[in-house]
């Protein structure tokens, strides 16, 4: 017998806003000039030439060497692919100014008081742009990362949905927000931004256009996180380090002697620094305890802290005796979390979903109904699946697509962005909706 559940609608949360003028004393302001007119200094010391260049004149092919020199915006995270990527366009004789994105804003939690990652990012950062001869600023675009990429985040979080903060990121903040700040205050100054994205952009010669293209490191590469850029903004982008391996990215910052070569890559989400996901939540949508549900046997087995904690195909966090335990689906309006020991084995197709909310690179819709070797990304990585259908039609006059793959994926969920591809080539994006695809057993359950 199915379990029957009342219908009352759980209560939303308050979203918490950001304070920007609380007091953080882990920000300090670093700015410097790069006038033209004055010598490129760092926090008042002069600093040297960089005379170093690849031994190998291929690694400069995403460098746009023979347009040099041009004016570029190189973002700086402290990483050592932003700072290869710096040191590349230098050799490549353009004219760099190197730019700190500060979007942190966790004043409000204990554990990141002693320890605050981006001012650990930023010493390094100045120590990059010291060895390369490079002026840097320091941009502070806390609060636009809060209204542009936090708050969409946490919202959708709120409803069950899989969002992906680093899409958001680079498409609003990074090549949105950082560009129109750099033309108010440096108008006409810069023919580029270049950052160390694992991507490659193509550029027509004739019109200017471009495409994203994947980067010659598959395991790395970002076109995912990429798609959803406008043609606009791909235009004014260079990534020199798109076409190569991490293990190739990482002899140059040797050759180069940087001093972040051995640096380990970050890891998580870009805005939690050392605070954990769930944490971050809790401080934001606090907790509303629920139901945890078997599918099969309608069987209440527990409690959650809140549906939001958990994600379709998560094991982790259930607390939950005799498994291992699967999220299989979520219901929001009751605030149910439904799980099974039979997630990989139940008869349920996971190779189908819906997509909405598109955007395409090129600026124009592309034939994927008629693209021979469309394929698809629903999550950052390696994997990409063939699309066997792809069809367009139109939900409350919205456009969508019905899209079938190869396979089955065992954690699609709504939310989550499917990036389309032709060949090696990025097209753009969309939102996978609900229903929640990856709810395996529900619909049997009802219907029971």
């Amino acid at each position: 017998m199915a379990h029957a559940v009342a219908r009352t609608v759980a209560p939303k949360p308050t979203l918490k806003k950001w304070n920007s003028t609380r007091h953080h004393r882990c920000y300090r302001a670093h700015a410097v000039s790069s006038s033209a007119e004055e010598p490129v200094r760092v926090h008042g010391a002069s600093l040297p030439s960089f005379d170093w260049v690849p031994e190998d004149a291929a690694a400069l092919r995403l460098c746009e060497p023979a347009s040099a020199p041009l004016r570029v915006a190189v973002l700086l995270s402290g990483g050592v692919d932003s700072s290869v990527a710096l040191s590349l366009l230098q050799a490549a004789g353009h004219e760099c100014v190197a730019f700190y994105l500060q979007i942190w804003f966790q004043e409000d939690f204990r554990n990141t008081w002693d320890a605050c990652p981006w001012e650990e990012d930023l010493r390094v950062a100045e120590a990059v742009c010291a060895r390369t001869g490079t002026a840097l600023e320091t941009v502070a675009l806390t609060e636009a990362y809060w209204d542009l990429v936090v708050k969409d985040s946490v919202e959708e979080i709120r409803k069950g949905r899989t969002p992906n903060p680093d899409v958001l990121c680079n498409s609003r903040v990074k090549f949105g927000a950082f560009r129109e700040w750099l033309a108010k205050t440096h108008p006409g100054r810069f023919d580029r931004v270049a950052s160390g994205h694992y991507a490659a952009v193509e550029r027509d010669d004739v019109t200017g256009d471009a495409k994203l293209v994947m980067s010659g490191d598959s395991f790395k590469d970002q076109t995912y996180f990429l798609a959803d850029l406008s043609q606009e903004q791909l235009r004014s982008v260079m990534f020199p380090v798109g076409g190569m391996p991490k293990a190739e990215i990482r002899q140059l910052a040797q050759s180069a002697e940087l001093p972040n070569a051995g640096r380990k890559d970050s890891q998580g989400i870009c805005f939690l620094g050392k605070v954990k996901f769930s944490e971050f939540i809790a401080e934001h949508l606090g907790e509303m305890p629920g139901d945890i549900i078997e599918v099969e046997s309608g069987t209440v087995l527990g409690k959650h802290r809140a549906y939001w904690f958990h994600t379709i195909g998560q094991r982790s966090g259930l607390f939950l005796h005799g498994g291992p335990w699967y999220v299989a689906g979520k219901d929001c309006v009751n605030n149910i979390v439904y799980v099974t020991r039979d997630y990989y084995s139940l008869d349920k197709a996971r190779n189908k979903f819906t997509v909405a909310g598109f955007n395409w690179i090129s600026g124009v819709e592309p034939p994927l109904e008629s693209i021979e070797n469309l394929r698809v990304k629903v999550r950052h990585g390696e994997k990409i699946y063939p699309c066997t259908s792809f069809t367009f039609g139109a939900v409350n006059g919205e456009r969508v697509s019905d899209v079938v793959i190869d396979e089955d994926d065992q954690g699609l969920a709504p939310g989550q962005y499917a990036v389309f591809y032709d060949g090696e080539e990025c097209l753009g994006c969309g939102k996978i909706l609900e229903p929640n695809v990856g709810a395996i057993g529900l619909t049997r359950q009802a219907t029971a």
